[in-house]
């Protein structure tokens, strides 16, 4: 894996957690399957704990996105090899750099909505 490639990847799991933590409780027990949240947080008990610390979860979120973010605009202009392949190549992990920076920033907004705004609307 390219070095430029790993902050915007870890930004995608950072993100993902954030879904792990609220939306996907909420959509669970919005469609009525509350006991498959029941076992999914037997299964997987630490689940609890990013829920619970939830300002925590996408704060360190937030940090990596914007980590990511400087890093990916830093390296924007910089040279890719000579040779004609490593150059496609280096281009096209721009590219999967860069749509999984945004992805992962979907991501964390649906789940910031679920977190903190759709909780005081629904609730």
């Amino acid at each position: 894996m390219d070095k430029k490639s790993i902050l915007p990847t870890l930004s995608l799991f950072t993100s993902l957690s954030t879904l792990l933590c609220c939306a996907l409780p909420a959509l669970l027990v919005t469609i009525g399957a509350g006991a498959a949240l029941a076992s999914i947080v037997h299964v997987i008990p630490w689940l609890v704990y990013l829920s619970k610390y939830k300002a925590f979860t996408f704060l360190f979120s937030a940090l990596m996105l914007l980590l990511a973010g400087f890093f990916i605009y830093r390296s924007r202009n910089d040279p890719c090899p000579i040779d004609q392949d490593q150059a496609m190549a280096c281009m096209r992990m721009r590219k999967v750099s860069l749509y999984i920076y945004f992805l992962s920033i979907l991501i964390f907004l649906i789940g910031f909505f679920f977190a903190f705004i759709a909780v005081k609307i629904f609730y």
